[in-house]
């Protein structure tokens, strides 16, 4: 069963980021809708609950199942719905059957613990689902996002209204069609739309957790509706992630490093690289190797299996990253390469690399989301570590160094939820991490985003109940 939209309701129309032609148009869902989607989520969780959890996880690894078997049309529907690459799509796509897949999995054995108090008496504790999560999924990976959300939800019993990012309607829509055809009617419900469906969402007295990936000043304005009335908040809030390039390393290989973190996905990823900091004894052929990287990167629609950088979401995002830009470049920031809009159609914007940032500017102090290296030179690995924890984000950073003390000083110091040395990708499946700062709150991925989804219940049993006096 999915929500609907009354034919009167605003609509809005996606647009293809590659070529700039109209994509799907749908109508938002309005405070009504909403209403729908959640009444009808609260009248389905109690039976969902009720089935056994290796029911649930059979019924997950079914939509796992479906999910590959739909790969090839989900992954182009991204490509056309975000711009992501269409290579990068697939991944997507297989990373959420296969997370789908991790939750069935640990399902069933997410559950409560005895402990030891009378010898006589039985003491435990009960992980019970919370009742319905409103999901807030982002547009820059939004299968796999989606994919991990909704099955951390659905396994312990929840019920789900899934919002996707209003970008992505295409491929959200089939995906939660995927979802909703091995589910009971009612389990997940589906609202497009914008602001106007997220906040009575999230707003909603019926909603008990709202897990949302996105900007940090929407998950601000989360944050205080959810602790206005009690409900949970589970919060990444994305990051203005540092790179920490230390003395004696290969500055060649260094700088596909930093290539790699900052223009993957058109820098539109919360763990991008966005602030560089540089040992000045580096610098120089570190900044040649990384402008060689730049300029090599070929650029192109998504769909297109040979392009490198494609576009960015859409012109308001694309004229974001080049205010940003704009904004260092006049305040003395120098353009080593890139920094314009491409022209032509669709909304490409050039690999840039910026030097003499300083970090008031826009593109060191806040999160860009799009292309851009941002590249200050430190005289030591104690400068370059301040200034990576002078960000009030926390959520990853990434340090690269053959020093093993280095290496460990940035694992105990860096003051974010996760630590990279060596590598700016990479990460054992089912790791979980609390994002620091104002990129979030909550554990997210894992087996301890289930401890988010549901909530302890201390249950304490005494034996026997004295009979009637005789």
């Amino acid at each position: 069963m999915m929500s609907s939209t009354l034919s009167s309701s605003p609509t809005i129309t996606a647009v293809d980021p590659s070529t700039g032609e109209p994509g799907m148009a749908f109508a938002v869902a309005g405070a009504a809708e909403v209403e729908a989607a959640v009444a009808a989520a609260h009248r389905a969780q109690p039976a969902w609950a009720a089935t056994p959890a290796t029911e649930r996880a059979a019924a997950l690894r079914r939509v796992a199942s479906a999910i590959r078997g739909h790969r090839e049309e989900l992954a182009r529907r991204n490509a056309v719905d975000s711009g992501k690459l269409i290579g990068d799509a697939r991944g997507g796509v297989d990373a959420a059957a296969a997370t789908i897949e991790q939750y069935a999995e640990l399902g069933p054995l997410h559950r409560g613990r005895a402990l030891d108090g009378d010898r006589l008496a039985f003491d435990a504790m009960r992980y019970e689902p919370r009742g319905v999560v409103a999901a807030l999924v982002p547009f820059n990976d939004p299968i796999a996002v989606a994919g991990q959300g909704l099955a951390a939800a659905l396994a312990p019993g929840n019920a789900v209204v899934y919002k996707p990012s209003e970008r992505t309607p295409s491929c959200a829509a089939l995906l939660a069609e995927l979802f909703a055809a091995h589910l009971p009617d009612g389990v997940l419900m589906l609202v497009q739309g914008d602001a106007r469906t997220g906040r009575p969402l999230v707003a909603h007295a019926g909603v008990a957790v709202v897990l949302h990936t996105g900007t940090a000043d929407t998950g601000r304005e989360i944050a205080r509706t959810c602790a206005a009335r009690g409900a949970h908040a589970v919060l990444e809030l994305g990051g203005n992630d540092p790179l920490i390039v230390d003395e004696g390393v290969d500055p060649a290989w260094a700088a596909e490093q930093a290539a790699s973190g900052a223009f993957a996905n058109a820098g539109q990823i919360c763990v991008s690289v966005e602030r560089i900091y540089v040992h000045a004894r580096l610098a120089a052929p570190f900044l040649e190797a990384l402008e060689r990287r730049a300029r090599a990167l070929r650029v192109g629609p998504a769909l297109d299996a040979a392009t490198q950088l494609g576009p960015l979401v859409d012109e308001r995002a694309r004229m974001s990253v080049h205010a940003q830009v704009a904004a260092a470049t006049a305040a003395g920031a120098q353009v080593v390469c890139g920094g314009a809009p491409i022209d032509g159609p669709g909304c490409f914007y050039p690999a840039t690399v910026l030097t003499a940032v300083t970090d008031d500017m826009a593109v060191m102090a806040h999160e860009t989301f799009g292309p851009v290296a941002s590249v200050r030179v430190v005289e030591s690995f104690d400068e370059a570590l301040a200034l990576a924890n002078s960000s009030p984000y926390g959520l990853a950073a990434t340090a690269l160094t053959c020093s093993q003390q280095h290496a460990a000083r940035a694992a105990a110091e860096l003051r974010v939820g996760t630590v990279k040395v060596n590598a700016v990708w990479g990460g054992a499946p089912g790791g979980a991490a609390h994002p620091r700062g104002i990129s979030g709150s909550a554990l997210g991925y894992g087996p301890e985003l289930l401890d988010e989804l549901t909530q302890v219940k201390a249950v304490h049993l005494e034996p026997g109940v004295p009979g009637p006096a005789r």
